[in-house]
């Protein structure tokens, strides 16, 4: 069973394992820089302007997600499952909280790599809309953005 909850500083370490682990599955595709080479302090930073969740499995961290709202817009930013987790429905788990607690938002938008289908189709089955590409973009990675209105 996978549990969710507000993430703290004594997290972030294991966060940043489990995110460094998540996106370096793409390390033949793409070009990662800050995804897989982010601090703890840079993630203190980010984590004075954002929210950040995390999902345990067997009091493991197996996944973290960051999100804000802005003019009623909640931006969805590094959702990131362990490899060994992934499949289990934990991304489905953080994305349904954030769309359970973000009640100041009229629309949830989310981006990711244009080239992963799998990714893609995660979005498309939680119920998200393909709304924009964003060509060469973060450290030129080309991206979809999706999108859920309430």
């Amino acid at each position: 069973m996978v549990h969710i909850r507000p993430a703290t500083e004594d997290d972030f370490p294991a966060l940043l394992q489990v995110q460094q682990a998540a996106f370096g599955e793409y390390a033949g595709i793409y070009k990662l820089s800050g995804w897989t080479t982010e601090t703890v302090e840079s993630l203190k930073d980010d984590a004075r302007e954002k929210h950040i969740l995390l999902a345990e499995a067997n009091g493991e961290i197996v996944g973290s997600v960051r999100f804000w709202t802005v003019a009623g817009v909640c931006v969805i930013r590094l959702l990131s499952v362990s490899p060994a987790s992934q499949s289990r429905g934990v991304g489905k788990a953080l994305i349904r909280e954030i769309e359970r607690v973000t009640t100041d938002a009229h629309k949830i938008y989310a981006c990711t790599m244009l080239r992963t289908a799998r990714n893609i189709q995660f979005f498309l089955n939680l119920g998200y809309k393909a709304e924009t590409i964003l060509p060469d973009h973060y450290d030129h990675l080309d991206l979809i953005c999706f999108a859920k209105y309430r």
